[in-house]
């Protein structure tokens, strides 16, 4: 067993990584590949205005909501979503999460330790 306290893991800044413009977002990993063979578990923060580009996974993912009000699209719709939702995007669907212009925006976002991420610009 393992228990992870809260803000035992450094925010790592995510903000130059390729597939996040528009502002500062950091993650905080929480259960990651040291630590499991099965899942990426990890606190994403975005800045007001911050978000991701349009991409996929190889695995599902769920993201739960802790902070503030932010927006999911896939190809088809855009959904506001506020503290204590859960989204679960299916393997393979283009997706893109963030922060509102109004605020800031964080998650929990759970996928499969193998899982790979693929930009689609």
């Amino acid at each position: 067993m393992n228990v992870i306290k809260k803000n035992q893991n450094a925010e790592e800044d995510m903000s130059e990584a390729p597939i996040f413009f528009g502002g500062k977002v950091g993650r905080r990993p929480i259960v990651g590949e040291k630590d499991s063979r099965y899942f990426n578990f990890n606190i994403v923060s975005f800045a007001k205005g911050a978000r991701n580009k349009f991409h996929s996974h190889t695995s599902d993912q769920v993201l739960y909501v802790t902070n503030g009000t932010g927006i999911i699209a896939s190809e088809t719709e855009e959904v506001e979503i506020n503290v204590g939702d859960t989204a679960f995007i299916p393997a393979g669907e283009k997706h893109w999460h963030g922060a509102t212009s109004e605020g800031e925006f964080s998650h929990i976002a759970l996928q499969s330790a193998d899982s790979t991420t693929t930009i689609h610009d």
